[in-house]
């Protein structure tokens, strides 16, 4: 049967149009992928409000199950507080002077990753192999110049080194041994794989292995526990006097993980951005997730195109978007306004942020910043 041109044109876009909706709803040509409008009326209702106004510095020590406020010794409350406190005081000093944004990021983030409570530097933790692999990147909003480094094996602060490759090369991203090989060459403090060592990091591992052969024990532990309550990052957003803003992360990655696996931390738009015109921010969490969300740079085009502000684009990623594609976590975002939000769609996320004034507040149980807000 001869079929005319316009019912032929009718079937192929209804041929397409089906096409179409069966890829996305099966991604990759796997299960059913959730659905967005089922994931999103299963989560609480939120707000979409800043956390605070008049801020410079903020900084956050990683999205995971939250600490327990019943659980958590005194000693460890104090631990994690001064650790965050610490880390705004440094990058305080900087802005303090009148310097830069930029300057303030990674002298925070340098503290967290000198502090083995944080995953990041010295408290990173394992890949499969027992090893470690770190990851951390810089942005600056005036101009939007990065820097980035990937699985990298030797440098004590990874910020370092994405700051060297934003500075000292015309690259965005190295990777593996080339960037801790310009590390090295431009400088920075080289140390072997046994500095980052904590026993804390080991006991993790051995517990996700169990965990991962189907020891339900190990997947419980104390050590497993511990470890999901900070899964993830370092980072720290700022604004200088110039108003110019500055994002920065630096992680060790996941517990367990793939040798080579790079998460969000290191990636432009992903884990990390700034741009003078919208937002400075560094996100923590499921880093597949923020990659395929591209989290960070959404939030600044939400402000950006949309008109929409910081709380409310920071809302929209953080707890409505990303659930939606499997995992959670939370970010940290500042303005050059200093309008400040930290939305979070895991049960807990460590942070602090420093005002104007020198107000000094740091976040570490849920109560004090509740889910999906």
């Amino acid at each position: 049967m001869r079929v005319r041109p316009l019912t032929w044109l009718i079937l192929a876009v209804a041929a397409t149009a089906a096409v179409t909706a069966t890829a996305l709803a099966l991604p990759g040509g796997g299960a059913s992928a959730p659905d967005h409008r089922t994931a999103a009326a299963a989560r609480p209702a939120g707000k979409a409000q800043p956390d605070a106004r008049d801020v410079v510095l903020a900084v956050h020590g990683g999205a995971g199950t939250a600490l327990d406020r019943d659980k958590t010794t005194p000693e460890r409350e104090k631990a994690y507080r001064d650790g965050l406190a610490e880390a705004l005081g440094a990058g305080q000093k900087v802005l303090d002077k009148g310097g830069s944004s930029v300057d303030a990021v990674q002298r925070a983030v340098m503290k967290l990753e000198d502090n083995p409570l944080f995953n990041a530097g010295k408290g990173a933790v394992f890949t499969a192999d027992a090893g470690h692999e770190l990851d951390a990147s810089i942005m600056r909003g005036s101009d939007l110049r990065a820097g980035a480094v990937a699985g990298v094996k030797s440098l004590r602060n990874p910020v370092q080194g994405a700051r060297a490759v934003m500075d000292k090369s015309p690259h965005v991203l190295l990777a593996g041994e080339g960037a801790d090989d310009f590390g090295a060459r431009h400088g920075l403090r080289t140390v072997t794989q046994d500095y980052y060592w904590t026993q804390a990091r080991w006991d993790a591992l051995m517990a996700a292995k169990k965990a991962a052969k189907g020891d339900k024990k190990a997947a419980a532990s104390p050590a497993a526990l511990a470890d999901a309550q900070s899964k993830g990052t370092v980072g720290a957003v700022a604004v200088d006097e110039r108003r110019d803003l500055a994002a920065a992360t630096s992680t060790g990655g996941l517990t367990n993980k793939l040798p080579g696996r790079v998460g969000d931390s290191p990636l432009v738009g992903a884990g990390t951005y700034a741009d003078n015109g919208s937002v400075a921010a560094s996100a923590t969490g499921a880093g597949e997730v923020f990659i395929r969300g591209a989290a960070t740079s959404t939030i600044a085009r939400l402000m950006e195109f949309k008109g929409a502000g910081v709380a409310k684009a920071a809302y929209e990623v953080i707890v409505k978007r990303l659930p939606a594609l499997g995992g959670d976590g939370g970010v940290i975002a500042l303005t050059p306004d200093g309008v400040f939000d930290a939305p979070h769609s895991s049960p807990g996320m460590l942070h602090g942020y420093l005002t104007r004034s020198g107000k000094v507040v740091t976040k570490i149980f849920p109560d004090e910043s509740p889910a999906n807000s």
